[in-house]
């Protein structure tokens, strides 16, 4: 019994020493798991846990860059940068709250609830506003409230404030481009932002005197344009002038050099304020917190309001070119081979298409004349008969090789592209009309790029306001490129446009185009505004000088102008005006030789 007994005894304890053993087994695994685990996690991913742990107690600042400079032809700033401040607020580091809600809202000049909202909003960083002077930055610092962060911040100033103001456009907020220039060449002038990182404890407050990371900024490149504030305050003035005289809706003038396509200037009146894009022309505006804007009445603009002020109307609207147009017609016929300067025509006021009379601007017509002399008095029955000549084909033909039918390529958003007839749908009544610039639309940049490959010597252009990057660090300039294509028209031909088109304004309808001294050759235009028979009209005129080797450009458009209408009587002076100015700056030389023949 006792055997028995103690066999038991023997099997417990031997029992409780295997337990005792699995135990020890199990405690020395799991410790080896762990030690194991926790060695993987401090060896193998030390960096990935010290990163998200530095994520929860670091607070991101952003540092701004400065944006890029727009430089006009002649070095003179057109768009810089001021500074100002980005006001916020932190939660978790304010003691005073109605303090900060009065501090701010006084000296901001914002609504108490509004500033109230943002402080007793929990996050990480609250933004109170941005684009604060640095005066008023100044004063909010001297208070010493725990809890309001005071960042620099740069804001974009236009110092000619409207000059220009379709061209240049404006940036937002946020310091990105939103129309013109400063959106085409966003990605050179935005630059990247820096940034400070500091520390924070677990309350998410940071921690004085602990040491910060700093990431410096990289200031964007400047620009350096064709445009000329110069020409371009003349063209403003010039536009301005025949805006009030005339009583018109609009004016619209360009200038560009037709060898390569840099532009001068484009004047589009009414311009509006670059530093206060959001307000009508010539009216106070005041800005909310929210960045919206009225006018003085107080009347909010409407985005379609906003849209019809920013429009540019020299890329993106198309019109009836009129007879300034036959300078295509023209210069695709003699290319062609279907007219000499010495055929005749003859033109009793009307010519008669098909079943449709089509009549000459002059009533009583201009009876026999040579095509020189149809282009001087721009005759229509003359131009309707070399159009006919050509054929649908053949003009066809040459609007595709004058790129008629294409966009520049100018670089300016929004620019449009040419509305015309398919050339399956033309019959001879769609082509007389085309012929002399009618029931089609273009933009006068277009029509101002297809004149110059014509009297350039035969080579296309694209129109551009943008000449170069540049470094400010090291002022190295990145010259930016275009393409050119040769052929458009041969060199004859193009001496041959150039003769007609001097004969225009020295004998011709463009005589009040002329300026002493100078050779100016020039087309005029008018043409009547859909629907037809309303009584509104596009006066307009294209000038180039010297004629014989044409460095100089301008197209001249006044939309709707009271009283007398006609191209010749009221845009053809204002390029006389214009080239009188324009041509002594740029340097071209008077002939004592030229005179106007009566």
């Amino acid at each position: 019994m006792s055997v028995i007994n103690l066999s038991k005894e023997g099997r417990i304890k031997t029992f409780q020493k295997r337990g005792m053993a699995f135990v020890v087994i199990m405690f020395i695994t799991l410790a080896v798991v762990l030690i194991c685990r926790l060695s993987y996690l401090m060896i193998c991913k030390a960096d990935y846990y010290g990163e998200i742990a530095r994520e929860l107690h670091e607070r991101e600042r952003a540092v701004k860059a400065k944006r890029g400079v727009l430089y006009d032809r002649n070095g003179t700033v057109i768009a810089g940068n001021v500074s100002v401040s980005t006001i916020s607020v932190i939660h978790s580091q304010i003691k005073e709250p109605e303090r900060v809600i009065e501090v701010l809202s006084k000296e901001l000049g914002l609504d108490a609830e509004y500033v109230r909202k943002r402080v007793e909003k929990i996050s990480s960083r609250e933004k109170v506003k941005s684009n604060v002077p640095k005066e008023t930055s100044d004063i909010i610092r001297e208070y010493n409230l725990a809890g309001v962060m005071v960042d620099e911040d740069y804001k974009r100033y236009y110092p000619y404030s409207t000059l220009a103001s379709h061209v240049i456009g404006f940036t937002g907020a946020d310091n990105q481009g939103i129309i013109g220039l400063e959106v085409t060449y966003d990605k050179y002038l935005q630059g990247q932002d820096g940034a400070i990182l500091t520390l924070t404890n677990a309350r998410g407050i940071e921690i004085e005197n602990a040491a910060e990371n700093r990431k410096e900024p990289v200031n964007g490149k400047g620009l350096l344009l064709s445009l000329d504030i110069n020409i371009q305050q003349y063209a403003e003035q010039a536009a301005k002038k025949v805006l009030e005289q005339k009583q018109a809706k609009a004016a619209s003038i360009i200038v560009m050099n037709p060898q390569n396509g840099e532009i001068y200037a484009m004047v589009t009146t009414p311009e509006f304020d670059l530093n206060n894009p959001f307000s009508a022309p010539e009216t106070d505006s005041d800005g909310t917190q929210n960045g919206d804007y009225e006018n003085k009445s107080g009347k909010k603009l409407s985005s379609d309001e906003l849209n019809a002020m920013w429009r540019n109307p020299c890329i993106s609207n198309t019109y009836e070119p009129g007879s300034t147009f036959k300078i295509i017609t023209a210069a695709a016929a003699l290319e062609e081979n279907v007219v000499k300067l010495d055929d005749t025509f003859s033109c009793p006021g009307f010519i008669t298409v098909e079943d449709r009379k089509i009549r000459c601007h002059k009533a009583g017509g201009h009876g026999a004349e040579t095509f020189k002399q149809g282009i001087m008095n721009s005759c229509n029955p003359v131009f309707i008969t070399i159009g006919s000549r050509l054929g649908v084909d053949n003009f066809y033909k040459y609007l595709n090789r004058f790129k008629v039918l294409n966009k520049t390529g100018v670089d300016l958003p929004g620019e449009a592209g040419t509305i015309i007839h398919k050339q399956k749908n033309v019959g001879a009544v769609e082509l007389a009309t085309v012929s002399f610039g009618q029931s089609f639309q273009i933009t006068p940049l277009r029509l101002m790029a297809t004149a110059s490959s014509i009297v350039n010597g035969g080579h296309t252009v694209i129109p551009h306001f943008g000449v170069g990057i540049v470094d400010d660090e090291t002022d190295r300039i990145e010259k930016i490129q275009y393409e050119s294509e040769s052929g458009v028209v041969s060199e004859e031909v193009s001496q041959t446009m150039r003769s007609l088109l001097e004969a225009v304004v020295s004998e011709g309808t463009g005589k009040k185009a002329y300026v002493e001294g100078f050779h100016i050759g020039g087309k005029t235009g008018t043409s009547e505004k859909l629907p037809r028979r309303n009584g509104k009209y596009i006066a307009s005129c294209l000038g180039f000088a010297p004629a014989e080797n044409p460095t100089v450009m301008a197209l001249v458009l006044v939309d709707e102008p009271q009283g007398i209408y006609y191209g010749g009587t009221i845009a053809a002076p204002v390029i006389g005006e214009l080239f009188e100015n324009i041509l002594p700056y740029l340097g071209i030389e008077k002939d004592s030789a030229v005179s106007l023949e009566e």
